[in-house]
Formats: structure tokens, sequence, C-alpha cells
């Protein structure tokens, strides 16, 4: 049975003339002939051309890094040498950023330019297999049917993980991969040492190999004709647009101006856009009416492209209470391994809340902000905190105005889109019905309960790690008002 995407497509415009999404303007999705009539066959390139190529394309990682693509494949293949090891290939397609969905439109509508690119890797690698690792939902299911539909040497195996922010690392994929728990390692792997089965492992993001194959088709001198010269060619952006339900994916040459991006969309600065996602930054509505889209662009604005979201705020929404629901989910998706994240990150989130509800000080988030940096386990933490201060930064009149009313009134809320997949780890459940404000939970369990500052539980939702269990188990025994209980369901 043919994949279609039906109505619920994700829609695609284009700055300038389509490259990644070349035929989608007429096509809803490339199967293998449709594909290859508009794209064509790429070549099969040796090692040494396949890295010039890259090169000269200044191929980046698209997933968040922006690591050069070339340095990438040569540190696997001087690794695969060294230690006359056999290579894995893998796509990151996970997609873990809930506002990000250019992945799923690449395997949704023109999955076999992503296919292209793995295959042509793995080929210069002599890699015998490529892995894709996506989340449940429609891509897998293209996915699997452009699978079916190539007559390829290679084997293709597709792993699915679970849909949370911390499982679309690339270290958490590999362990996925592994037959491990999805959650980074805890620890710097390189994954072109020892990735998949413990082997040297190119592990890149969808659309970096969707790039990949665009390049060896069109040749490095028209693949380099659209964009800046510093940085060639087109990037593909997920452009959530307020009040509407899925985001618009923009395929654009580097160096516009983001403000024509927006206006594509239908949709302004407002009152401010976050760029690069929850472990991005805000920029205020002026900053981002004058910044370009690129690297150094946004690097000069305090920012970074990352994946490629873009979200910007209608006048009507509030930045401060946002940014207060993503601390919160962010802190919800930690690993639960590491000081930084376990602890600070529900501390970073309360103090965010606090300063929202006109009750905190900047210098409280800031303070929280530095828990633990660049002492966690991955970059959890420090790209949660490097978010918060950025909303410091960005929104100063607004947190003046939450100082004086306690709130600015926002007639529109909850806004940035978050996961509601529940992630299986067990959970301490408070029932507020029963709760009469004991505090003898927090004094329990004070690595799972925070109070606030009437005594009550900070949160009716607490993750518990196996190393806390017993102490979970004796906080819901004694509690007085029998508010509390342990949820140990791990429906995904």
């Amino acid at each position: 049975m043919i994949f279609e995407p039906g109505e619920d497509a994700l829609e695609v415009r284009n700055i300038g003339p389509a490259r990644i999404t070349a035929g989608l303007e007429t096509q809803t999705r490339l199967g293998m002939v449709e594909h290859r009539a508009v794209h064509g066959t790429p070549p099969q390139l040796p090692p040494d051309d396949l890295m010039a190529l890259a090169g000269v394309a200044d191929l980046r990682g698209r997933g968040g890094a922006g690591f050069p693509f070339a340095r990438k494949y040569a540190a696997v293949l001087r690794s695969a040498h060294r230690k006359q090891s056999p290579v894995r290939v893998v796509v990151n397609a996970t997609e873990g950023e809930p506002a990000a969905r250019k992945d799923e439109m690449l395997l949704t509508r023109t999955p076999h330019l992503v296919l292209d690119g793995a295959e042509l890797a793995a080929w210069s690698l002599n890699a015998p297999e490529v892995i894709v690792g996506v989340a449940d939902g429609p891509g897998e299911r293209s996915l699997l049917e452009a699978i079916d539909e190539r007559d390829s040497d290679l084997a293709f195996h597709v792993v699915r993980v679970p849909e949370r922010f911390i499982s679309g690392e690339g270290g958490a994929l590999v362990r996925a991969i592994n037959g491990q728990v999805p959650i980074p390692p805890g620890r710097k792997v390189r994954a072109a040492e020892s990735g998949v089965g413990g082997v040297p492992t190119l592990l890149s993001n969808a659309e970096t190999y969707a790039q990949l194959g665009l390049v060896a088709m069109l040749g490095a001198d028209l693949y380099t004709a659209v964009g800046i010269p510093t940085e060639p060619g087109t990037v593909l952006l997920t452009v959530s647009v307020p009040g509407n339900g899925d985001p618009t994916i923009v395929e654009t040459p580097t160096g516009v101006l983001l403000r024509d991006v927006l206006e594509l969309c239908g949709t302004t600065p407002g009152r401010g856009v976050l760029i690069g996602g929850y472990h991005g930054a805000w920029l205020s509505a002026d900053a981002a009416d004058s910044v370009r889209v690129s690297r150094a662009g946004m690097k000069a604005a305090g920012a970074a492209l990352g994946a490629g979201i873009i979200a910007p705020l209608s006048e009507d929404a509030c930045p401060l209470e946002e940014t207060a629901r993503v601390l919160h989910y962010m802190a919800g998706e930690s690993a639960n391994q590491c000081g930084p994240c376990f602890r600070g990150l529900p501390e970073l989130a309360r103090t965010f809340s606090e300063l929202a509800a006109g009750e905190g000080e900047p210098e409280a988030v800031v303070k929280a902000a530095l828990i633990g940096e660049g002492r966690g386990a991955c970059s959890h933490p420090d790209g949660t905190a490097r978010f918060a201060r950025s909303a410091l930064a960005a929104f100063p009149d607004e947190i003046a105005i939450h100082a004086a009313a306690g709130s600015c009134n926002p007639r529109t809320k909850k806004v940035l889109p978050l996961s509601t997949v529940t992630t299986g780890a067990s959970k301490m459940m408070l029932d507020w019905s029963r709760c009469d404000g004991h505090g003898l939970c927090s004094v329990l369990a004070p690595d799972l309960v925070q109070l606030d500052n009437n005594g009550y539980p900070q949160k009716t939702v607490m993750a518990v790690p196996e190393k806390f269990r017993d102490t979970a188990e004796k906080a819901v025994e004694m509690c007085p008002a029998l508010a509390l209980r342990i949820d140990d369901a791990t429906a995904h």
C-alpha cells in the first residue's frame, strides 16, 4: 500500500527557487519515480571527492550543532582506518524538539532525497547498512514505503525512539540502536570513534543527508550559486505561525531577512521570536526585524539557527509566561542522571515562574541558570539555561510590567508547542484535593519534592528515578492526607 501524506501534509513554501523541496510545489509526495525525474541519480563518489564536495559547499549539520560534515566524515574515516573497523551510517530524524517539523516534512514528502544522501555516504565508506532513527508517526510510515521502493545493495534499518526532547540527542539515538535506554550517555562519547556496536559511526541529521544528496546531484558550482558566499545553499526552517495548527516549512537561501520569512508565512515578529528551539534564544521584535537567516547573522544577534526553528509570538501572548511553561517542560525532560538537570532545572523553572508572576527577580533566574553550568552530563542544562537567560535580555519591558502589575494579562496562552507524550518513567502523583500542606513529603523525599511559598508541593507530577524509589514510597506511605501515589504507567 502506497503511503499518502493526505490533507494534513506539512505545507512547504520557498524564497527563491526550490532546491531541497523541488517537486513539492506540484506533488504531495515524491515516490521513487517522481524523485528521480526531479532530482536525478546521485553519482557514487570516493571518499576524497565526497569530502571535497561537502567542504566546498560548506555543508554543516542541520540538527542543531552546525558541525562541518566534511570534518565529521574525515574523523570517521580516520578512525575506521586506524582500528581496521567497519563503519555504520546513521540518520537522526527523531526530532525530539516539539517545535521542530522539518525532518518530518522530509520523511513524509521527499524521503528519497534523505536516503540518497545516506546511501551516498555509506557507499563511499563501504558501510553495509544505513540506520534511520525516527519517532512514531507519518514520517516512519513514509520512510518504510520509500525503503521498499528502492533497489539497493545496502540494508536499511529503521529504529523508533520515544518522542522525548532528550531522545533526539545523537548519543541517545546511538544508545537506542544499541538496545539501551534512549537518553544521552552521560559522558562525552564521539560516534566517530565508538558509535553503533562500538564501531566508527557517521551520525548526522536527516536534512544534512538530504543536502548531501542535493549537492552531489547539482554539483558544487550550482549548489553554491544561491545563498551568501560564506554560507552557500539553502536552509529549511520550521515556522510556527501564531493561531495556526501545523507550522510551515520554508526553504530559503541563506542571507535573507528573517522578517521576509515571517511575511511569507503571513506573520510578524510580534512580541518576540524564538530562534533555534528550546535550547535556543529569544530575540526581541526589534532584533528579529533586522536579523538575517545565517549562522553569522544569528550569532551577531545573540542567537543561533540550531535546528531551524522559528517561533514568533503574537502581540497578545506573554513571552514570560511562555518561557516559564517551556522551562517546566524542560525540567520534566531531564534524564535524571546529574545534579544540574535533576535539581538545577526545577529551580530554574521555579525562579522564572516567580518572575513571570511578578514575585521574583531577574537575579534569582541568573543564579539558578548558573547551577552546574558546564558540568552537566549532557548539554540539556546548559541549553535550557541559555534559553532562560535570553528571555531576560529580550524582554526587560515585560519584566518591569509584571513586577508592577503581576502580569501583562495576555489574551492568548499556551502558544509554544510542548509534547504531551508520557515518558514511561515512574512518577509520584499529588492529589491537590487531598493535600493539606503538611510538608512531610519534602522532609522524607527532599530530592523529589520542593515546596512553594505556602508550604505546598510545587508540582502535581514528580519524576522518580530508580535511585529515589525507596524515598518516594516512604513519602507516599507516610503522607497524613493520603494525597500521594506512585504511577508506574509506561504508555508512550
